[in-house]
């Protein structure tokens, strides 16, 4: 923050973020995202906080989680919560759903073994009834073909039919420069 290095509170962060109170953790997660990063001493101290968060029945500690966590995943931490972050992907909520499919692209980067069990989840969010869902899947497999296109070119039907009906102007912008 403002380019001091803070790692000394690295612990302390933790300790918030952990809370009880959603003020606190969301507080807690805004600081590991803007001091954390890969080489962080204690990340892994964070596994079963994360999961816990993701797996609890307020969606705000859940969206609250995925959305630190993307700052600083790690590979190690990629792996560990892969499967919590998949389950949300079936989850009732749109707001969920749809951020775990943006943390989904942070883990494929770091996790590309994740990639496999993952991709019919995330072929089934480009047909969800949420706008905010399919335009986040939209964008994570637009990312995903920028590096290996021929993957998705089994997609092509689904894309020309999200072309043909949708009425999200971003989105058909990202599907034609797919």
């Amino acid at each position: 923050m403002l380019g001091y290095d803070i790692s000394w509170a690295a612990f302390n962060v933790i300790e918030v973020m952990s809370s009880t109170k959603f003020t606190f953790k969301r507080i807690g997660y805004l600081a590991a995202s803007q001091s954390f990063h890969e080489e962080t001493e204690v990340l892994m101290l964070t596994t079963n906080m994360i999961r816990k968060d993701l797996n609890s029945q307020n969606m705000y500690d859940a969206g609250t989680a995925m959305s630190g966590f993307s700052c600083f995943v790690t590979p190690d931490l990629a792996r560990d919560l892969a499967n919590d972050v998949m389950t949300l992907l079936s989850s009732t909520k749109p707001y969920l759903r749809k951020k775990a499919i943006l943390l989904m692209y942070k883990i494929f980067l770091k996790f590309p073994e994740a990639l496999r069990p993952a991709f019919p989840r995330l072929k089934e969010k480009l047909e969800d009834p949420d706008p905010g869902v399919q335009s986040a899947a939209v964008n994570v497999i637009c990312e995903l073909a920028r590096k290996n296109p021929k993957n998705y070119l089994s997609l092509a039907p689904v894309f020309f039919k999200l072309m043909t009906s949708s009425t999200n102007n971003w989105m058909l912008i990202k599907i034609i420069k797919l």
